[in-house]
């Protein structure tokens, strides 16, 4: 199979999708790799590593998408994209189509077969191909509230750690998935007083044993979540419906009930946001403020740790790129009910039935695509 890799356009995005090692591995299995010059300049790859490994560099963009049978990606297509798209193309990459109507019709109409990292699943019905890139949100949503928490960047003044004879900021997190978990690791270690809630009894559970008790759990309903706003120094969103829009658990008018210069990093904003005053915003313009409180919302986030994220995600995708690559899709999705069940569109279909549910469009079964 021909596989390109396109430089990442979206606005501050650095990662690249696969970097030399994983091209490697795909020419070793006999496959023709096609990568757009730079890149992976942005993770530090440079084109001769590329090279090496067997690639082929392409200088324009639209030489990868139109000479390859699959592009992988790591973002969304941007609409300068769009044209690439086409039938009996295949798409690999996070699409995140709940929260993207113009994409989700742009494909419709191209006839690409894309399949969405986020919603492939495991054995376990774990999302693997989403929680790579999860836990370095995690992980960094915790760093970026400590850093809006400080007066200069428009927060509350405080240390997330506080030191001896102060109080350590309280970080709220709502969810706790890969990210919720990564973050809750991260302020606990920090000093930080947590409480984290979630609506799976069984979660809180294992994170209350495995946890030691180091940090609050809640189950998540409206009287909760209301009253522990009301002294939260930070918010994490890190809620995820697979496929669906972020439910706003927070909203506009519960804003005023927290305190001024109070931070919201919402993880979830690729979905919609948690928040109902969330928007997305970009690592060169990562904040705004409503009513008080600082508001975060980059859409890519691992984007500003690039070369661990670009390493890490490729860790996840390099083998269901190669089980579509060795075996064609249709062999592969039979052979993995949870590679099928990251088709999110084909030819002209919707396949997946949470983004169907969405824009309100026809749902088609998998096995009638074959």
């Amino acid at each position: 199979m021909i596989i390109g890799i396109p430089k990442e356009i979206k606005i501050d995005e650095n990662r690249v999708s696969l970097p030399p090692a994983a091209v490697g591995q795909l020419v070793l299995h006999g496959h023709t790799v096609l990568v757009e010059a730079n890149a992976g300049a942005g993770s530090a790859f440079a084109d001769a590593e590329y090279v090496k490994a067997g690639a082929q560099i392409l200088e324009s963009a639209a030489d990868v998408w139109n000479k390859s049978e699959m592009v992988v990606k790591v973002k969304e297509p941007q609409p300068n994209e769009y044209p690439g798209m086409r039938e009996g193309l295949i798409l690999f990459t996070y699409l995140h189509l709940a929260a993207a109507k113009d994409l989700t019709h742009a494909m419709i109409d191209s006839g690409v077969t894309a399949i969405a990292y986020e919603t492939v699943t495991d054995p376990q019905g774990k999302l693997p191909l989403l929680e790579p890139m999860s836990e370095v949100a995690g992980r960094m949503a915790v760093q970026v509230a400590a850093h809006y928490l400080e007066k200069k960047q428009g927060g509350r003044g405080m240390l997330l750690g506080g030191v001896t004879g102060t109080k350590p900021a309280h970080v709220v997190i709502l969810g706790g998935g890969t990210v919720g978990t990564n973050a809750a690791k991260i302020a606990v270690g920090m000093g930080a007083n947590v409480t984290l809630l979630d609506i799976n009894h069984d979660r809180l559970t294992y994170l209350d044993d495995t946890m030691n008790g180091r940090f609050t759990t809640l189950y998540s309903n409206g009287v909760n979540i209301a009253e522990v706003i009301t002294t939260a120094d930070a918010v994490i969103g890190a809620v995820l419906i697979t496929g669906a829009k972020a439910p706003h658990l927070i909203r506009r008018d519960q804003l005023r009930d927290m305190p001024d210069g109070s931070v919201i990093v919402d993880v979830a904003v690729d979905q919609g946001g948690c928040v109902e005053t969330t928007r997305a915003t970009t690592h060169s313009a990562p904040t705004y403020v409503i009513d008080g409180v600082v508001h975060y919302g980059v859409a890519n986030m691992p984007g500003a740790v690039p070369r661990t994220s670009s390493l890490a995600l490729s860790n996840a995708t390099l083998r269901y790129v190669l089980q579509i690559a060795d075996r064609g899709m249709k062999d592969a999705m039979i052979r993995d009910p949870g590679l099928a069940n990251g088709l999110n569109i084909h030819a002209g279909q919707v396949t997946h039935p949470a983004v169907a549910s969405t824009f309100e469009l026809p749902y088609t079964e998998l096995r009638a695509m074959f």
